[in-house]
């Protein structure tokens, strides 16, 4: 069992987060907006209860800091490398493990051997870290074409076949680890890696630090992505199925979409892709809409996150989310990356919510390595068990906003974790509207 399997992870996106300027003019003086991200040290641990934090792009780019510059400096809009080694140190004081974005499969325009192919060009020692064509050209009219990353002509793709792009990158990642002792590693578009150079990336990270964990970016779940969950590669997974599940299905009130999700995923059958496997779950990122907003009716919230936290994988929080902020997708990526002030805002029901799922996923083994079992289904109300060795869990989700009910055909005797009230389930079970319950059996 890797450390993330037990997390509750927090995500930043630090360039909006901290408030950088949008572009890099690779002339200023570092600026150390990055201690920000430890001021919310206590936060994040105390008033949310994660012990894990995911943090977006940190290293020097272009824009957005998914088109990297310089893979061993951290952003001179964020800060130096001594002040983001400051950062991890408080955090780690908190408790809170630390996993940086990995952007391996592109860089930005003004990565250094890109820029020395567009001067030397057949002449440059890096010519063949990128696939080139002389002949061609492209939307910057350098007179050569270059492959990138789905059209994005900022996003200059890396060779990854290239003997010295790996031993760059895996020099890169392994500096990380033991320049600023980070936990782990999110892989951008892990879908377009290829398996040999996580494999490899897999070994030197584990040999710097025991227990080192590996998230890969994947959009679509198919059966394919089985080989990427492997002891040797990636221990996790983005979980966008389960993502578009849990606020459609609220939205739709058809909580069939979210049920046939989980048991495709993690049901008990030979047919069932991930049964086992820690997918890392959210309810929102800095790509996709907030779940606020994409969430129909506020009244949901609340028993959607219970729903997200108790399912099995990893449970993950957005910030600003933990205070159900708004942000439309179309209306760009600014308002999903939001500068915000913790000053600014105020303790609410959700938050308080959230810091209860945290307490209960972390001292409910059931949450962490238990199996997954459909109890009861309509299309407004969701009944399911997580049972691991000595441990069973039953989970009510009522999506409706008026009285539920459940049929279980058994009788129940047990606590209900959120609240600590001891509760008799005779064969049937209410829930308020819009209520959620986790009901610990004995």
């Amino acid at each position: 069992m890797n450390w993330a399997d037990k997390a509750v992870f927090y995500h930043i996106y630090p360039l909006g987060f901290c408030g950088a300027p949008m572009d890099n003019d690779f002339m200023s003086s570092p600026q150390e907006r990055i201690q920000k991200v430890a001021d919310w040290a206590g936060h994040i641990a105390d008033d949310l209860g994660c012990d894990a934090l995911y943090l977006g792009p940190i290293f020097e780019s272009d824009h957005h800091g998914y088109d990297t510059a310089d893979y061993r400096l951290i952003d001179r809009r964020l800060g130096t490398n001594q002040g983001f080694r400051e950062v991890v140190e408080r955090l780690h004081n908190k408790g809170i493990r630390v996993v940086l974005d990995g952007v391996f499969h592109h860089t930005g325009r003004h990565f250094g051997p890109f820029v020395d192919v567009l001067q030397k060009r057949w002449d440059s020692a890096y010519k063949d870290w990128f696939f080139l064509n002389f002949d061609g050209d492209n939307a910057f009219h350098d007179g050569l074409w270059y492959d990138c990353w789905e059209g994005h002509q900022e996003l200059v793709k890396l060779n990854l076949g290239h003997p010295d792009v790996r031993r760059y990158l895996l020099d890169s990642a392994e500096g990380w680890i033991r320049e600023f002792d980070i936990d782990g590693i999110r892989l951008d578009v892990a879908y377009c890696l290829e398996p040999s150079f996580m494999q490899e990336l897999s070994a030197r990270c584990r040999s710097v630090k025991s227990g080192f964990f590996l998230l890969g970016e994947v959009v679509h779940m198919n059966d394919n992505l089985k080989r990427l969950l492997d002891p040797d590669m990636l221990h996790s997974v983005t979980n966008y199925e389960c993502y578009k599940g849990l606020y459609s299905s609220f939205n739709d009130q058809n909580l069939f979409e979210i049920a046939h999700s989980l048991e495709r995923l993690f049901g008990n059958q030979p047919w069932c892709l991930f049964t086992g496997k820690h997918l890392y779950n959210f309810a929102d990122n800095h790509d996709v809409s907030r779940f606020a907003t994409a969430l129909k009716c506020p009244d949901q919230m609340e028993a959607a996150y219970t729903l997200l936290y108790t399912m099995p994988g990893i449970p993950s929080v957005y910030y600003g989310s933990e205070w159900g902020i708004p942000g439309d997708k179309k209306d760009g990526d600014g308002v999903l990356r939001p500068c915000l002030e913790l000053e600014a805002q105020k303790e609410c029901s959700l938050t308080q919510h959230l810091k209860k799922l945290a307490e209960v996923k972390k001292n409910h083994p059931a949450l962490w390595e238990g199996d997954y079992q459909k109890e009861f289904l309509t299309n407004k109300q969701f009944a399911f068990s997580r049972n691991a060795e000595g441990e069973s869990l039953l989970i009510f989700i009522n999506a409706e906003g008026r009285e539920g009910s459940f049929q279980l055909n058994r009788r129940v005797k047990g606590t209900e974790l959120l609240t600590g009230q001891e509760v008799e389930l005779e064969g049937n079970f209410c829930l308020p509207a819009y209520g959620s319950a986790v009901v610990k059996v004995e």
